[in-house]
């Protein structure tokens, strides 16, 4: 019987003991400000502008200028300013602004095919920078034993007008067949999508006289080194030029298949087969002066560049 006695009383003494330190941490709070602190409750909103009046700007309102230029820069302190200020023009013009040149053979090969073996070029060079080039265009063919048949040359300033195409305008100057001409040109270069090179122009002569070209071309990647390249022109003149052996409407057309290898990026010998035939008219020009209307050729050059 005495166990149940013994609770009772030392409940009574753990209430006796806890309650002058219960009151005491009571008597400490009631002296703390609670008016920061978070009770839950929402704070109260804030009351409208009144009528005519501004309310406070929002944070897409708030002005966001930039910072000014810094003009205190810190590798002045222990270099000269003049010199400084030259790298950092240099700085500028080699992220942007450099200026760049390419020389490139396109084609240059040589023609084997029935009735007389050929050769034949295209390339071009250019300077300048990201948007504003000059260009130099040249392309030209003949036969072996009858030299040079068609020649031409063109200075172009090309302007970038997209991220992947070029204007360009100028002068042509064609040195084969005789007569020469001389042709006003505007044309356009640019990449089109799955990577198809295009250009084109329109060549309007000092006679009068107006031609257009189209070429396109595709680089087939086999390997990192072997590449296959498909490659059409065609060429179209407005009217009938009898003198220089062209005809109205399609007068020529080439279409190509070439395989090369690159020893370099910068040089690649090919082998090909290329297609060329003349029409309406400009066949009958040919066929006229004992020329061959169409050929077949197996072609051997290489294409490089710096």
């Amino acid at each position: 019987m005495r166990i149940p006695l013994i609770a009772p009383l030392i409940v009574l003494a753990l209430l006796f003991l806890a309650g002058p330190a219960a009151a005491q941490a009571t008597h400490d709070m009631s002296g703390m400000d609670m008016s920061h602190m978070d009770m839950g409750h929402a704070a109260p909103p804030a009351a409208a502008p009144a009528e005519g009046e501004a309310g406070p700007p929002s944070v897409a309102e708030t002005p966001t200028a930039p910072p000014p230029v810094p003009t205190d820069h810190a590798a002045e302190r222990y270099y000269s300013p003049a010199a400084m200020a030259a790298a950092r023009q240099v700085l500028r013009t080699e992220h942007g602004g450099m200026r760049m040149s390419k020389v490139m053979a396109d084609l240059l090969e040589y023609q084997a095919r029935s009735g007389g073996d050929g050769y034949r070029w295209a390339g071009e060079a250019w300077t300048g920078g990201d948007l504003n080039r000059l260009v130099l265009k040249t392309e030209g063919e003949g036969a072996v034993r009858g030299g040079v048949e068609a020649a031409e040359l063109q200075a172009l300033y090309s302007r970038a007008v997209t991220r992947y195409t070029d204007l360009q305008v100028g002068l042509r100057q064609d040195f084969k067949p005789t007569p020469s001409r001389t042709y006003l040109t505007a044309g356009f270069q640019t990449l089109l999508p799955y990577w198809l090179e295009t250009q084109g122009a329109v060549f309007l002569s000092d006679k009068g006289d107006l031609l257009g070209r189209l070429e396109g071309t595709y680089d087939l990647r086999l390997t990192q080194r072997l590449i296959l390249q498909p490659r059409v022109e065609l060429n179209l003149a407005a009217q009938d030029q009898p003198r220089i052996g062209v005809g109205s409407g399609l007068s020529t057309a080439e279409l190509g298949l070439r395989l090369r290898y690159e020893l370099k990026r910068e040089f690649a010998p090919y082998v090909g087969v290329s297609y060329d035939r003349r029409f309406g008219r400009t066949a009958d020009y040919a066929r006229a002066a004992g020329r061959e209307v169409e050929a077949t050729s197996v072609v051997v050059g290489v294409r490089a560049w710096y």
